[in-house]
């Protein structure tokens, strides 16, 4: 990757967007891709749009989601401690002595999530740790002393982690799911506009909010477009480490390229036009299959209207929803080369149907 790519991603990486309050990292996401667009909107709930060729009548749409797990404050104790409600799928286990910060309308208010000694716990009987007994921690005696901070029921808390490169060759860190998809997409319009590729149709390069909720964004913006074709980019599991269960989590792993998946949301014609890019081009790609959702952004696209030919390029990731999410670099690469080759192949006006 380049050096300019590669600063790009560690402040997108850094800067916190949980869902919700996404607007600071799209707003990072949105300056790097002006140079490669002709025009960007935004729509009510903070989705953001690069459009290439806007008065083109068919439309596709290269999609990612931009907002991360988080917590919600959700009460505050007289003597000064904090209790959360989860802001999407936030890992409750992986908690205890992890540093979060507090988004206030006074700043960043650091806090820690609190755990009791292991020389005061029964080791014979230990709690594990749960939403009911998880705890914030900001330094303060009384919950009146807390809210002199800016901190009040509804603030929102992300941990406080950087981005790292493990290895020279794996990117670690939190939110790579899914702005590691916004990175793909946005290097995907960077390339087509310097190597001075011009395409037949509208292209819409899409950053949508709220996936880690229900899709909600997604639903807005593809009733919002109405494309012809959507290209969604993903995470999957990497189910190499120890713990994971191949027969149930399917057998992708990093390094080995970029994860294509079947299943009832992927249309077939699309998938294989997808597959067939890739081995002309010698694109490395894994297989994965789902038996009804994908739990992306892909069925919000795919039973949008009137029905979208859509389908999934996901990026394999190790320890999702975790502060040390891990990506390769090369299957970053690999769903790069792979979305902007397709592109290239495809034609204004091609109708994926099963029936003609």
């Amino acid at each position: 990757m380049r050096k300019e790519s590669m600063d790009f991603l560690e402040r997108y990486l850094n800067n916190a967007s949980p869902t919700g309050y996404e607007t600071p990292g799209q707003k990072l996401w949105l300056e790097y891709l002006k140079p490669y667009i002709d025009e960007y909107i935004s729509d009510t709930y903070g989705t953001v749009v690069g459009v290439i060729n806007p008065s083109a009548t068919y439309k596709v749409v290269i999609e990612a989601h931009a907002d991360e797990i988080s917590w919600y404050v959700g009460y505050i104790t007289d003597e000064g401690f904090i209790y959360l409600k989860r802001n999407g799928g936030s890992d409750h286990q992986i908690a205890p002595s992890k540093r979060v910060n507090i988004h206030t309308k006074n700043g960043i208010v650091k806090a820690i999530f609190g755990w009791p000694a292991i020389h005061v716990r029964d080791l014979k009987n230990e709690e594990t740790p749960t939403m009911k007994n998880i705890f914030l921690d900001c330094g303060c005696n009384s919950k009146k002393e807390v809210e002199k901070l800016g901190i009040h029921i509804g603030s929102v808390a992300t941990f406080d982690d950087e981005m790292f490169i493990l290895n020279n060759d794996f990117i670690v860190g939190r939110a790579l799911d899914n702005r590691m998809g916004g990175f793909v997409i946005a290097e995907v319009a960077r390339m087509l506009k310097e190597n001075k590729k011009k395409l037949n149709f509208g292209l819409y390069i899409v950053n949508s909010v709220q996936e880690e909720i229900g899709l909600r964004a997604a639903q807005m913006i593809a009733n919002r477009i109405k494309p012809d074709v959507a290209i969604v980019t993903d995470v999957c599991h990497d189910s190499r480490p120890p713990m994971y269960e191949k027969k149930k989590d399917g057998d992708t792993t990093c390094g080995k390229g970029a994860v294509l998946t079947y299943g009832p949301a992927v249309h077939n014609n699309v998938l294989e036009m997808l597959i067939n890019t890739a081995t002309r081009k010698k694109i490395p790609f894994q297989r994965d299959a789902v038996s009804r959702s994908t739990g992306t952004d892909t069925d919000a696209f795919a039973y949008s209207g009137a029905g979208v030919a859509s389908a999934l390029v996901s990026v394999p990731l190790r320890y999702m929803h975790t502060t040390v999410e891990t990506v390769h670099k090369d299957d970053v690469d690999s769903a790069i080369k792979l979305i902007y080759e397709f592109l290239l192949q495809l034609k204004s006006g091609h109708e994926f149907k099963y029936i003609k």
